[in-house]
């Protein structure tokens, strides 16, 4: 790893807001911490502090040519993360639909990466070192971009303990966390109150709690989703797993918009992303709050610097 840490920031949609927040973020980052070393991809501001700028296609105000420019910075961030040439990947927000219509098959970034760099399994946990009630939160989604009718299939033990036991090592190698204490998130109302309310918490997270504890992993619950995230923040646990995406989104956001991270587990090198999406109802108008893709440029650094195989 080398001393001045080398980011690759993928702007996103070039209609949004991806390239303003991206060059207020920059221009801070660049009085704070002048070592860093940025190469930016896709749309860019005049005045935008890096070190070096590429785009696929000079943008033509389409949407097909806005799919075009999302995927291909993307594509091009994982050319030189994999090649040695970049320690840390953060990506600008996406139109999800505009994305698909540019022939990716997956949700979003999180599913894209994997594929593009053949990572076994990622996960998506999002961040905020401080939130509106002053403690931390961090939140694992175990399924992500799926519609809610989809979770119940999708939702296994296997698949609950692996994201489990990624986040662990994440939190240890990562944070310097020496032994995470990790909260499972019920689906049920009142973590099924016994099996009133579904079964889902014996028999699927039980198992899962199981085998993540023989694995050595810290870890409680099933805990109801109305405490759990509200006991993370007061420092009882440094991480929640959440069963689906709404659940733990909504209390993260709720608690820590703006000022929140979206970090993937099991890539071979730190991403991440600001907390929001493409808001294309203020582009252009100079009003966007750089918060969070600043927040994800300095969670980035720390840990790039911190990484290590895991």
């Amino acid at each position: 790893m080398a001393t001045a840490v080398r980011l690759v920031v993928t702007t996103g949609d070039p209609r949004g807001i991806g390239p303003e927040v991206t060059r207020k973020a920059l221009e801070a980052l660049a009085s704070s911490m002048p070592s860093v070393r940025a190469t930016v991809l896709g749309q860019i501001e005049p005045g935008t502090p890096c070190e070096t700028h590429w785009m696929p296609e000079t943008f033509d105000g389409s949407e097909a040519s806005a799919g075009r420019i999302s995927r291909g910075a993307i594509e091009h961030a994982i050319e030189l993360l994999t090649s040695g040439r970049a320690d840390a990947l953060v990506t600008g927000p996406i139109h999800k639909p505009t994305f698909r219509a540019a022939g990716v098959p997956e949700p979003g970034h999180t599913e894209f990466l994997q594929r593009l760099t053949g990572a076994a399994e990622v996960g998506m946990l999002m961040a905020a070192e401080s939130t509106r009630l002053g403690g931390a939160l961090r939140v694992v989604l175990a399924t992500t971009h799926i519609a809610l009718r989809d979770v119940p299939a999708a939702l296994t033990a296997d698949l609950v303990a692996a994201q489990v036991e990624l986040l662990d090592r994440h939190l240890k190698s990562w944070w310097g966390i020496p032994q995470p204490r990790i909260a499972l998130c019920a689906v049920n109302p009142h973590a099924s109150d016994g099996g009133l309310f579904g079964d889902e918490e014996a028999r699927v997270l039980e198992p899962a709690l199981r085998r993540s504890r023989e694995a050595g992993v810290d870890l409680s619950g099933p805990l109801p989703a109305d405490t759990v995230f509200s006991r993370a923040i007061s420092g009882e646990f440094d991480a929640v797993v959440a069963p689906y995406h709404d659940v733990g989104m909504a209390a993260f956001k709720t608690a820590a918009f703006g000022g929140g991270v979206n970090v993937t587990l099991g890539l071979p090198f730190p991403r991440t992303s600001p907390d929001h999406g493409t808001a294309f109802d203020i582009a252009g108008a100079g009003v966007a709050d750089p918060s969070s893709m600043s927040e994800a440029l300095r969670l980035a650094i720390t840990l790039a610097h911190a990484s290590v195989a895991i």
